[in-house]
């Protein structure tokens, strides 16, 4: 029976990579989504087209009763859930500096992030526990580290959701379960595509030793490789996707 391997927000953009990379590597993925259910059955249909095994559930994961639902509904279908991966962007980022950044919105994306990730982490890890195993994997950010301007609410929100990830990973290795943060560079999405085909893109691929901005592919592979039981003894650690960009622009190594 494959791996059973839930992925939040995976309707579109990177989470639909990721969904469709995990299928390519014999889980059974289950594509959640919070409102678009045919852009979902879409990803399902691409990853059983591939050859993969594949299904979806909607569930806004900010909903505790929701994500109980959405677990257990997963649980009686499937027995088990070996894999999260926590990437539900639940609120975009509002891109501005203090000044001009109002505390609802700066609320709304830490609280959404957090949220996110609080609910699906804490349902999931009675099930992972008593199976001995279990592997979480939180879509993180190289913002976390490094400043930039008007990402002050996305990288408290990231840096805060890897300050979670290591706790989650010290309360869990010794019940079986693994934890591990995927932090991107910028990576062009339908959503981001506008700022990266310009002058920002063209700037970030400069200053990357790969000479582009990622695309949504580069991540998913690396999230596929992070999802591998093998990497048991990778936990409590961020793996950075940025294409060599701290390379040359300095900063944090690990």
């Amino acid at each position: 029976m494959p791996s059973t391997t839930l992925v939040t927000g995976a309707a579109r953009g990177l989470g639909a990579s990721i969904a469709r990379r995990l299928g390519t590597r014999g889980h059974h993925v289950i594509v959640n989504y919070r409102s678009s259910a045919a852009d979902a059955a879409e990803v399902v249909r691409g990853i059983e087209a591939a050859g993969g095994s594949a299904s979806s559930a909607g569930a806004d994961v900010t909903d505790p009763s929701a994500v109980d639902g959405l677990v257990t509904g997963i649980l009686a279908a499937r027995g088990r859930i070996d894999t999260v991966v926590v990437n539900a962007n639940t609120a975009p980022p509002p891109f501005a500096a203090l000044a001009d950044l109002s505390w609802t919105a700066f609320a709304a994306k830490v609280t959404g992030e957090l949220a996110g990730a609080f609910h699906i982490t804490k349902r999931v890890l009675a099930p992972m526990r008593a199976q001995g195993a279990g592997r979480i994997v939180y879509i993180g950010s190289t913002a976390a580290d490094y400043v930039g301007g008007g990402r002050l609410a996305h990288g408290t929100a990231k840096s805060a959701l890897a300050t979670f990830a290591r706790h989650v990973a010290a309360e869990t290795a010794r019940d079986g379960v693994s934890v591990l943060v995927v932090a991107p560079g910028a990576v062009r999405t339908p959503a981001t595509a506008e700022i990266l085909d310009g002058e920002r893109g063209a700037v970030l691929a400069r200053e990357s030793v790969l000479g582009r901005v990622l695309e949504p592919e580069d991540v998913a592979e690396a999230v596929a490789m992070a999802a591998d039981p093998a990497l048991h003894a990778a936990t409590g650690t961020t793996l950075r996707v940025d294409g060599g960009w701290s390379v040359l622009v300095g900063g944090p190594s690990s």
